[in-house]
């Protein structure tokens, strides 16, 4: 055997019985089998075996066992973003003449994907206030097939009545599925598939990117179902449009895994503070937070959740124009600004609540999203609190 052979063939195999909390970071493309007859026989669907590398290694089997776990589901799939687990979703169960329902508060990118590529694919879309269930049921038909839930909404932050709007779907239109976008509960929140007088949601997405990884450097996102006809059905689409993720970005979300509660719950307590301090600031016309009496669907967060993510939006006065909430923003020493959350860092970013919204909205004034990270809360309010006061001049607004 030449020196260059033995290397590819190398006959050396590590001793068995090494143990330690990270599991082992198995890398391929290729999957080797002992024997022709392995190779034909081996199932890759049920998590039984290995085929490919996209198929699946011990390690991207051993966190989809970890997320089905805490998001209570019996099955899960590693997608490269949150939003390429929503567009596989949406890919694997409508076809053309299919329709699905957004709630208005929707993900920005869902929305622009379902306005795009799934009407040029002949898939029609409405959309709902999440706040009304009438307006729900107005907008099923024989033609929906699927029903995306958020809770809360996106930067606007209501929480939905979860319970009533599944039960409107399974009464009027039981021929529809319904995902929930699961990223701000995080599994930790409340259980989505088990919503309390059995109801419960046919599948979730999770942008791991968020708090699952916590370091705000890894994409990736996970679709978790309980049904395994459902699961198959988007488990060959997943393979079909060959959806892969890197095996070192795996290693980061299961290492992130283990402290999730517990940066969770910090950066909700934070929020918390931050949000009532925000409450007495006149500068702010309102604060969003299901966690704040009044802020819209409260009362649904509270009859459903055991904690929150770390989120609130600030609705800054109308008579400020774009330039002050910017210079609000720019001013910020620790609020960094930039999109997504969950990670160390806090982030800022204004917008425009009437551009994100289909039907009417109650938002008059430009919106701040804050996403609060593990800095020091009193050096966080302190930061908004200079901040606004040299931005802001609310003695300067005409009444």
């Amino acid at each position: 055997m030449q020196p260059e052979t033995a290397q590819v063939h190398h006959p050396y195999v590590a001793p068995a019985g090494f143990d330690a909390q990270l599991p082992a970071v198995h890398k391929a493309s290729s999957v080797f089998f002992p024997s022709v007859e392995a190779l034909r026989r081996t199932e890759w669907i049920d998590g039984s075996g290995y085929t490919y590398g996209l198929h699946g290694t011990p390690t991207t089997l051993t966190l989809q066992a970890r997320l089905a776990t805490l998001e209570g589901a019996n099955h899960v799939l590693l997608a490269p973003s949150g939003l390429a687990a929503i567009t596989l979703v949406d890919i694997a169960l409508l076809a053309s003449g299919d329709e699905l329902l957004l709630p208005d508060n929707v993900y920005g990118p869902s929305r622009s994907f379902t306005a795009h590529e799934l009407k040029a694919w002949g898939i029609a879309h409405r959309i709902y206030d999440p706040m009304d269930a009438a307006s729900l049921e107005a907008a099923l038909t024989p033609a929906t097939r699927l029903v995306w839930l958020e809770a809360p909404g996106s930067v606007t932050l209501e929480f939905p009545d979860l319970r009533g709007l599944v039960r409107r779907v399974r009464e009027r239109a039981p021929q529809a599925l319904v995902a929930l976008d699961n990223t701000w509960g995080a599994g930790l929140a409340f259980d989505a598939f088990d919503l309390g007088e059995g109801l419960a949601v046919d599948l979730t997405v999770h942008a791991l990117t968020k708090y699952p990884s916590g370091g705000a450097d890894v994409l990736m996102g996970s679709v978790a179902c309980r049904d395994g006809a459902l699961h198959r059905r988007l488990a060959l689409a997943h393979a079909r449009l060959g959806l892969g993720v890197g095996l070192n970005d795996v290693e980061a979300v299961l290492r992130g895994l283990p402290s999730m509660r517990l940066r969770y719950e910090a950066q909700d307590a934070a929020a918390r503070r931050i949000a009532q301090w925000a409450q007495g600031r006149p500068e702010f016309v309102r604060v969003l937070s299901p966690t704040l009496p009044g802020s819209p669907g409260h009362e649904h967060w509270a009859a459903l959740c055991r904690s929150a993510a770390g989120l609130l939006t600030l609705e800054l006065d109308p008579r400020f124009d774009r330039a002050a909430v910017d210079a609000f923003v720019d001013g910020l020493r620790f609020f960094r600004i930039a999109w997504s959350w969950g990670g160390p860092v806090s982030l800022a970013v204004p917008y425009e609540a009437r551009a994100m919204r289909s039907l009417a909205t109650p938002y008059r004034g430009t919106l701040v999203r804050l996403c609060i990270g593990l800095e020091s809360v009193e050096d966080l309010i302190a930061d908004l609190a200079a901040s606004a006061d040299a931005a802001l001049k609310v003695d300067d607004l005409k009444v």
